[in-house]
């Protein structure tokens, strides 16, 4: 995998419209850019906390969201929406790296922004992606997150906020097979990416597994491409292997 390397998007039907939510960031930036240029995209839409209205939204403000969603939708159904959030640090908000320090406030925060934020975004686009052909609900999530593959312990709000991302997607995956069999709902783990949330903890991470946002975007948008209905409810890693939830 290259920052050059092939986006085809063949599974789609064309004209593709895509949302991606989190559109500032370094890997949703990134999703737009590679996005916007193909020939077989018709409207790439960047919501961010930034852009101006009505592609500006919060992800503690379900009005915000629904606004976004509601712009997206009076030009016709959706075949990509991609959720590019989350925050691992803040303004008091640390990874822990012990019981001793879990905090209601920062646990809330984490779980706002990285569970109850993108939930709501679902329950406002879920709704719209394409019926007569392959849709994708797409949320970033990271390997961390996985219940069974928890092996270090640490970064409790983190973890926990992500895991509970997982269960909510892997809930509404079941309903949405229910409702548009041909649309899927999954998770995804971009790697180490070089942003502004790896930052602080990149010092141990080798060169060659620290991924450029590009990377890491064309990467994801490959997986998504070659994911089927059939995959759908799951949590998926940049390389297209299945992580455990």
């Amino acid at each position: 995998m290259t920052d050059d390397s092939p986006l085809a998007l063949e599974s789609f039907r064309a004209p593709l419209r895509a949302l991606v939510f989190g559109a500032s960031g370094g890997i949703g930036a990134a999703c737009v850019d590679l996005l916007a240029p193909q020939p077989n995209v018709a409207a790439v839409y960047a919501a961010s906390r930034t852009a101006p209205a009505p592609w500006n939204f919060s992800l503690e403000d379900e009005g915000s969201i629904a606004g976004v969603a509601a712009a997206a939708a009076a030009a016709g159904p959706l075949d990509l929406v991609i959720v590019a959030t989350g925050v691992l640090h803040a303004e008091n908000l640390l990874p822990e790296k012990t019981w001793r320090s879990l905090d209601a406030a920062a646990l809330a925060r984490a779980f706002a922004v990285n569970a109850t934020g993108p939930a709501l975004i679902a329950k406002h686009t879920l709704g719209l992606l394409r019926r007569d052909a392959k849709s994708v609900f797409a949320c970033l999530s990271a390997r961390v997150g996985s219940i069974d593959d928890n092996r270090l312990g640490g970064w409790h709000a983190y973890r926990a906020s992500k895991a509970a991302l997982n269960m909510l997607l892997r809930s509404c995956a079941v309903e949405l097979r229910q409702r548009n069999p041909g649309a899927l709902c999954v998770a995804l783990h971009p790697g180490t990416v070089d942003t502004r949330l790896s930052k602080p903890f990149q010092a141990g991470v080798e060169p060659a597994k620290l991924f450029t946002p590009q990377r890491s975007a064309r990467a994801l948008l490959g997986v998504l491409d070659r994911l089927t209905p059939a995959d759908s409810g799951r949590l998926w890693a940049w390389d297209g292997r299945p992580i455990p939830f």
